[in-house]
């Protein structure tokens, strides 16, 4: 099954390109109103804190890339930490899980920026409608080969990456930096409690999961050993400026309600005040690009975790009558949960699950490398741990607000893990590998 990965076809930029793809098309354009709506006025913050977890986080990911890299990175660094248990497959399968519902989540975001521009109300069949049929885009690219998704990828970054420095700076220098947002009624339109703030630092992390797009990619990049650390870095010290330009920005155009009440297409709405409507119409273009990337990106690199979880007979694997290879299947896979997702679960439901996903999975990738692998890999065991206390944290944080303002969502997320690992118990129970 090794053929169906091919080495070097996968440059450093190829591999920057992919990983600021997913992250600026979720944590922009999905999240900036959502952690707004939790944080309050020091949104902006929520971001650089996000930030600063994630690199202690992104510290595990670099350090066994390096040493082990594949193209199904976490899986592969699960199984090394725990050998083929339950843990090991229960976790892999919630990262998998977590990067599905990543892509409905961009998908949706993608149809809400198309219907804002067209100025067609949102409450309606086509956002589910929209969203499918660019994970269906996505899903072309992605059998088309590794060198449509890698070009593809990098002219579409250098657009959204341009067009939002472009964007950002163009309303700080319009609108001044006068931060709007923390105007009247900016207290009643979001929470500013200490609970508050520190559950929109999970998703302001789930803004920054892209990065593992880079990971589960690794056996394909160029010199994998040194270049998918270095792309990791590079990835979230681009999407970390990005995102806090971008929030002063959204924060000097507009109150905080009106960011709050346009949390869906925040950046749109904060476009027009500042820019006109021009400015307005090209930012929605923007998204367009952004989303669109972002989905092509993440659906390469899921599939590819999910052709490695069946290598390592951690997941089963049906063909169902498909010709072609294991990795043309779970592309299917792929695009067939994402467009589930896509119609029964709205925007900030599908943030949930993400968090909750890989919030889990990320704390169990930190433990199994300082209990077995940190010496090998020459990882400092400090950070390992305090990577997984800010983790559970921020985890505790958000499932307290998310259990006051939509308990169903942590009763659905809950279920889902209990399921995840009871199913890999039970299958590998069946056929160990």
């Amino acid at each position: 099954m090794r053929s169906e990965y091919r080495e070097n076809t996968i440059t450093l930029l190829d591999a920057v390109a992919m990983g600021t793809g997913v992250m600026i098309g979720a944590g922009i354009l999905a999240l900036t109103g959502q952690i707004a709506e939790l944080a309050g006025p020091l949104f902006p913050f929520a971001f650089v804190a996000g930030a600063v977890i994630t690199g202690f986080s992104a510290y595990t990911y670099v350090k066994m890339s390096n040493a082990y890299p594949s193209a199904g990175g976490i899986g592969m660094i699960l199984q090394k930490a725990y050998g083929p248990t339950t843990v090991a497959a229960g976790a892999a399968l919630l990262m998998a899980l977590s990067m599905v519902i990543n892509e409905s989540l961009v998908a949706r975001t993608f149809a809400n920026y198309l219907l804002r521009g067209l100025d067609i109300p949102r409450d309606n069949w086509l956002v589910p409608a929209i969203g499918v049929t660019v994970i269906l885009f996505a899903w072309l690219v992605n059998v088309s080969g590794n060198r449509s998704v890698g070009w593809l990828s990098i002219l579409m970054a250098a657009l959204k990456v341009g067009g939002i420095l472009v964007f950002g700076i163009t309303a700080l220098w319009v609108g001044g930096v006068t931060f709007e947002a923390t105007g009247s009624g900016a207290e009643a339109a979001g929470t500013t409690s200490a609970t508050g703030l520190i559950a929109a630092m999970a998703l302001a992390i789930l803004a920054f999961k892209g990065f593992t797009t880079i990971t589960n990619s690794g056996a394909e990049i160029t010199d994998p050993h040194r270049n998918v650390g270095r792309a990791i870095v590079i990835s979230i010290a681009i999407c970390t400026i990005l995102y806090l330009l971008v929030a002063l920005a959204v924060g000097s155009s507009l109150p905080l309600e009106r960011i709050v009440a346009a949390k869906d297409y925040a950046l749109a709405e904060a476009a027009e005040p500042a820019l006109g409507r021009t400015g307005f119409y090209l930012t929605v273009g923007l998204a367009l690009i952004a989303t669109a990337s972002g989905l092509i990106a993440s659906v390469f690199a899921v599939s590819r975790m999910l052709a490695m979880l069946t290598e390592m007979k951690l997941i089963p694997h049906s063909h169902f009558g498909m010709p072609g290879v294991v990795r043309d299947h779970t592309l299917v896979y792929t695009v067939v949960v994402a467009s589930l997702l896509t119609v029964f679960f709205d925007l900030s439901r599908i943030a949930s699950l993400g968090v909750f996903f890989y919030l889990v999975m990320d704390i169990l990738i930190h433990w199994g490398v300082f209990r077995n692998l940190r010496d090998e890999v020459g990882a400092q065991g400090w950070i390992l741990l305090t990577a997984i206390g800010l983790d559970a944290v921020v985890l505790a944080a958000f499932a307290a607000m998310k259990w006051q303002s939509d308990p169903s969502i942590v009763l659905i997320a809950s279920a889902g893990m209990v399921i995840v690992f009871l199913f890999e118990g039970l299958f590998l129970r069946l056929r160990p590998p």
